[in-house]
């Protein structure tokens, strides 16, 4: 087949630089087996995996073999991964999100911890670009200085394993968070010592709903420290994610300002609320990520 051919049932080609992915998080009604060959049926270029108890439960038995089946069935896809660990109850199933690394409770807090070094190793077997994480929401009563001092104690030995494991650990700014925003993070790499391994999710509808600078500037701001990136459409204020052209985003100054920046990971697809609809938003979401790269570019 000619270079730049399509391929019958696939969407075009990707516009240069730019490498999407679809989160699984917005297929937990498939199986992960029927996730993985939809997207690639649909032309992503790979998949941000959520760890969950429905997608490569860590918890469970058999993980290592479990994690040795997934790797193959991504190459054999020709999908790359990035492994993200924000499954709502996957530790506490009354607890949205908990433990956290902000515990009080310290046991808490190693629980967290634990699970994050577990996805570590998850994410090597994987052959992942990256593994994504965030602080969590600072508990009622726990003044910043000790949220901030828990969090960079916590992550210590966390990015201790993703360095010995080639691992680039990236956080995301979450709106709510004690890290919240890309002057947290670097706020976090001061504290961590800037650590080689210490790297950002940047979530572009996170950009516009709460940071100063646009998303494209964002980009722009944030681009040595980028190692993944999620994107979704967003209104100003609203924490609520949306499919695109449900917001207020301008995508190809973003997209543009994304190839440029030489960014070499997964630009996935954050629609953790529409799995209703999962397999019509992820062909309805490459279809415009690649028309509006096209425009970009």
């Amino acid at each position: 087949m000619p270079d730049g051919a399509s391929v019958p049932g696939r969407a075009p080609a990707p516009a240069p630089g730019l490498r999407f992915g679809y989160g699984t998080n917005g297929l937990t009604d498939l199986r992960l087996t029927d996730a993985l060959a939809l997207l690639a049926d649909l032309g992503y270029d790979g998949v941000g995996l959520t760890l969950d108890h429905m997608h490569l439960d860590p918890l469970a038995p058999g993980l290592a073999a479990r994690t040795r089946e997934t790797a193959a069935r991504l190459a054999e896809l020709g999908l790359d991964v990035t492994v993200e660990t924000g499954a709502r109850y996957v530790l506490d199933p009354r607890r949205k999100h908990g433990p956290t690394l902000l515990d009080a409770d310290p046991g808490a807090r190693a629980a967290r911890r634990d699970l994050l070094i577990t996805s570590v190793r998850v994410a090597a077997d994987l052959g992942a670009r990256a593994l994504h994480c965030f602080s969590g929401i600072t508990p009622e009563g726990t003044d910043p200085d000790t949220a901030w001092k828990r969090l960079a104690e916590s992550l210590s030995p966390v990015l201790d394993a993703a360095e010995a494991a080639g691992v680039p650990l990236a956080v995301e700014p979450e709106p709510g968070h004690l890290l919240a925003t890309i002057d947290d993070f670097h706020r976090l790499r001061s504290l961590l010592g800037d650590p080689g391994h210490l790297g950002l999710t940047l979530d572009i509808g996170h950009c516009q709903c709460l940071e100063e600078l646009s998303p494209a500037e964002c980009v722009r701001e944030a681009a040595p420290w980028l190692r993944h990136v999620q994107i979704e459409d967003m209104r100003r204020g609203v924490h609520e994610h949306l499919p695109f052209g449900d917001g207020e985003i301008d995508f190809p100054p973003v997209l543009e300002a994304l190839a440029a920046t030489g960014y070499q990971g997964l630009t996935v697809v954050e629609l953790p609320r529409h799995s209703h609809a999962g397999p019509e938003q992820a062909r309805a979401s490459i279809e415009f990520l690649r028309a509006k790269g096209a425009t970009a570019c």
